[in-house]
């Protein structure tokens, strides 16, 4: 260990000129002396004062707010959001910036990871640069689309409501989040106190009235008596025991799962478990997907990370009678919510594990088709190498993170697949992330 520390930058301002954008909701500008700053609250080509957040002298890169904007960029708007700004809530990230705008920063974002991780132009990776809105989400400028079904609030010390802060513990109370979807909004959770809870999880399902709080007690906590504005069922989060480090949930009051509707079918997603949370991500990324692969007739198809099996629902209904799917879930309810959800496609398997546990224990050689939609860290070379040895003739990778796509994207290359077709879908508005669709097919077979 180093006797002398580094003096903290924290608290210091620069006046900077603001670069491109980059991954993770900032853009980079560069202090006079040439030290990096990743910069929070800004558009690329304003002048700003930025104030250090974190780092110290010597430090590869520092981070900083926008404080005051000096020459602003003609995307920038009024932040709609009065919890939206430097030291406040960090749930959103372009706030700040014009819808159109917003949209255009994440193409930016993700063809800079793509030539840099992948090597990949936009033009070889069959992708038109554009990021596409949702259905309904087209506002107008200064306006933001209430999106989001799950949101999960953490509760500060006086058992007020609200959202962690960027990178921090601490909490902004918040009264409304202009991002929460109409059917978390009318619970009324943020109008009332939580004490002795550290976090409460609002899910309001698609298609259904079924509505839901997650509720985590601080250690030793009691749970309160949950009297909210509509009719909701309670799930409480366990304290982990001994080695147990999977979250353990309880079913306090109502059904412990809620059912969610798209592509045609209704889905059961018990215990807080993964869906997606834009309202309309669902049935956008089946579409996508199913567009991609056009699966035919008795074709043999994967569903990797297949959470409560929405494409291997979709896969089932496609190859027929003749037809195989094989799912995979790494969740043990989720695995059993997609057995219980596509049980009368008794062509549709679904098996509980890992992805690179479970599918060499199967013994399948081959496949024509594959959908893998893995964690936000990716899949993985070995995973990609071994789905790239069963000779799908298209492969759908859906993607929610667009370093981990690329990343993978140059394995699938090294390992003989190129992709024929990407698209990028804004499912989550005002906030950096982005997801993707890409298909892939054997190398050399032309578009």
């Amino acid at each position: 260990m180093h006797s002398e520390s580094k003096a903290s930058l924290v608290g210091e301002e620069y006046e900077v000129e603001v670069g491109p954008v980059a991954h993770g909701g900032h853009c980079v500008a560069r202090t006079a002396e040439g030290q990096v700053l990743f910069v929070r609250h800004a558009l690329p080509g304003e002048r700003i004062i930025a104030k250090v957040t974190e780092g110290e002298e010597g430090a590869r890169f520092l981070r900083a707010d926008a404080v005051r904007v000096l020459e602003a960029s003609k995307d920038r708007v009024e932040a709609p959001c009065p919890f939206a700004g430097p030291g406040k809530c960090g749930g959103c990230d372009w706030q700040h910036a014009a819808p159109g705008a917003q949209r255009r920063l994440k193409a930016d974002v993700i063809s800079e990871q793509l030539s840099r991780l992948a090597g990949l132009t936009p033009e070889a990776a069959g992708w038109d640069g554009t990021v596409e809105p949702a259905p309904g989400d087209k506002v107008s400028r200064g306006e933001v689309p209430a999106w989001r079904t799950r949101v999960q609030y953490a509760v500060d010390e006086q058992g007020r409501p609200g959202l962690r802060r960027h990178r921090s513990h601490e909490v902004e109370p918040v009264d409304h989040c202009l991002i929460a979807a109409p059917g978390v909004t009318e619970l009324g959770i943020e109008k009332r106190e939580w004490p002795q809870i550290a976090s409460v999880e609002a899910i309001a399902a698609t298609g259904s009235l079924d509505r839901q709080v997650v509720l985590t007690p601080r250690p030793g906590g009691r749970l309160p008596i949950v009297e909210l504005d509509r009719p909701v069922s309670v799930l409480r989060v366990g304290e982990p025991r001994g080695r147990e480090r999977a979250r353990t949930v309880h079913r306090v009051h109502g059904r412990p799962f809620v059912r969610e509707r798209a592509a045609g079918r209704t889905w059961r997603v018990g215990e807080g478990g993964f869906w997606q949370v834009h309202l309309k991500a669902a049935d956008l990324l089946v579409e996508a997907v199913m567009q991609g692969l056009m699966p035919r007739k008795g074709e043999t198809a994967l569903d990797l990370y297949c959470g409560v099996g929405l494409f291997a629902g979709a896969l089932g209904e496609r190859v027929g009678e003749r037809g195989a799917v094989l799912g995979i879930e790494s969740g043990k309810r989720a695995a059993e919510d997609a057995r219980h959800n596509l049980q009368d496609l008794d062509r549709v398997r679904i098996e509980h594990g890992k992805v690179e546990q479970v599918l060499p224990r199967t013994g399948i050689t081959e496949a024509d088709l594959i959908v893998l939609d893995p964690p936000r860290a990716g899949a993985g070379k070995e995973t990609v190498t071994r789905l790239a040895g069963l000779g799908a003739r298209r492969i759908a990778y859906v993607a929610c993170d667009p370093a981990a796509l690329a990343r993978d994207l140059a394995y699938f290359r090294e390992a003989g697949y190129s992709p024929r077709r990407l698209r990028a879908f804004d499912l989550f508005p005002v906030t950096h992330h982005v997801e993707c669709v890409a298909i892939l097919e054997p190398a050399g077979k032309g578009r």
